[in-house]
């Protein structure tokens, strides 16, 4: 009774004390906000051949149409795999025992589902942190994102204009602690609750070079004075609180010797503040099928899932006004298919090894291009840049991790997620390493 009130004392401790914190600009608007409200201008002091006077204001999809690196934070956060909320110790009622009785040797799988659920009327509680550092984007290295921004008023030099290339750092990491409660309605239905605990923070550098291709004269163009080429912005942010909180209803729909096959549903409800990157900001339901079988201590399992997502702001084009970007009218964030397979290996009375394979096709989602910009001089000089368009691509990734049995029902759980392709925002390596107690 003692344990049961201090494991439910954490829970709801977590529960009300985290909070936002308070920032002037939100973490979704520090990318097209970056330049300033104005956006990318560059010093004039001369006016163009004739007199006419100009405005010295640059454009480009970095700044404009950027929403895809929201986008692919959202359907992230939205689609990575939570670890598992049923306990590494699952039983079934032995009638002719008169008792519950054990029905794997292996302790489960940590980011995937097994067909067993807990036993009527028994609890599990787990605590986990993740630590996610994104790297790359469509395989582009976030420290050097190129991007080319071009006169917005180029026919007024007759065509040829001079443009600013810019070298774009993007440093990103989102820390996840993540509370399960799991509860056994039924001998094979479970309902669990998880509510993560996320902190994020985003930098973003901008180093602006002013490319004379179309003007000569130093004054028509400059950063500083007249003749400087470069200026280097910068902005960061960060925000705590509560994320997307996760219910689960799980149940055994069939079982056969030592296979079994679950059927369940995720629904996923708005309550991190999508404008801080501390959720996904939409609606979630994902309807969900695991099978699973054990040999002696082999357990093989699958998984297959459909993430179907409402509208977010972070789905949004950006608006601009005389005060800078705003999120505009919510729209759809892309749905996601998702799989897993995996085997989990009771190395001994108290380790379980992992291993799984883990897919999320994002379904018509933009997604980032690497260019080449052209300019319109004579020397037609080349530059490295970004573009978008919308696609249905696959993130696959690996997990290795394993359970200890720390004594009684307390597990300890050690995590590695790896890439195993380009695709998406992605992060070399994602650590976990969490607890599990049920009783």
């Amino acid at each position: 009774m003692v344990r049961k009130s201090v494991m439910l004392a954490i829970f709801f401790t977590l529960l009300s004390t985290t909070s936002t914190l308070a920032q002037d600009d939100k973490l979704g608007l520090i990318i097209p906000n970056l330049y300033g409200p104005q956006g990318l201008f560059v010093e004039s002091d001369a006016p163009l051949a004739g007199g006419v006077d100009h405005s010295a204001h640059f454009n480009s999809s970095f700044q404009s149409e950027f929403t895809q690196f929201n986008i692919a934070l959202a359907s992230e956060l939205s689609a990575l795999p939570l670890p598992s909320p049923a306990s590494g110790f699952t039983y079934e009622f032995d009638a002719a025992a008169g008792a519950f009785t054990r029905t794997t040797q292996s302790f489960g799988p940590i980011l995937a589902e097994r067909a067993e659920t807990i036993g009527k009327g028994r609890f599990s509680f787990g605590f986990y942190f993740q630590r996610f550092s994104f790297d790359s984007v469509e395989g582009l290295d976030l420290g050097s994102v190129p991007a080319v921004f071009t006169h917005d008023k180029a026919e007024l030099l007759g065509g040829r204009e001079d443009v600013v290339t810019t070298v774009n750092s993007i440093e990103t990491t989102v820390n996840q602690f993540t509370a399960f409660f799991t509860y056994g309605l039924g001998d094979r239905v479970d309902l669990s609750l998880g509510v993560p605990i996320v902190n994020s923070e985003l930098k973003v550098t901008s180093v602006a070079t002013l490319r004379r291709l179309g003007t000569t004269n130093p004054a028509i163009h400059f950063y500083g004075e007249p003749g400087g080429t470069t200026r280097t912005f910068s902005d960061s942010g960060s925000a705590s609180g509560i994320g997307d909180i996760v219910a689960r209803l799980k149940g055994t729909l069939a079982k056969s010797g030592r296979a079994g096959l679950a059927l369940g549903v995720d629904v996923r409800f708005p309550t991190g503040d999508e404008e801080d990157l501390l959720g996904s900001g939409a609606f979630g339901l994902k309807p969900f099928a695991a099978l699973s079988f054990s040999h002696q201590r082999v357990s093989p399992h699958i998984n297959l899932g459909y993430q179907w997502n409402g509208n977010s702001a972070l789905a949004s084009a950006f608006r601009f006004g005389a005060s800078g970007a705003e999120f505009g009218e919510k729209e759809d964030l892309p749905d996601n298919f998702l799989w897993v397979f995996g085997v989990d290996f009771g190395a001994g009375e108290r380790v379980t090894v992992i291993f799984d394979v883990i897919g999320t096709t994002i379904i018509d989602s933009p997604q980032l291009v690497e260019e080449t910009f052209t300019g319109l001089d004579a020397a037609a000089t080349t530059f490295d840049n970004i573009g978008f368009e919308t696609a249905t691509f696959s993130i696959v990734n690996g997990a290795l991790g394993f359970k200890v049995n720390a004594g009684g029902n307390l597990l300890i759980d050690f995590n590695l997620l790896f890439k195993l392709n380009d695709a998406g925002l992605r992060d070399d390596l994602t650590p976990l390493i969490g607890i599990e107690y049920s009783f």
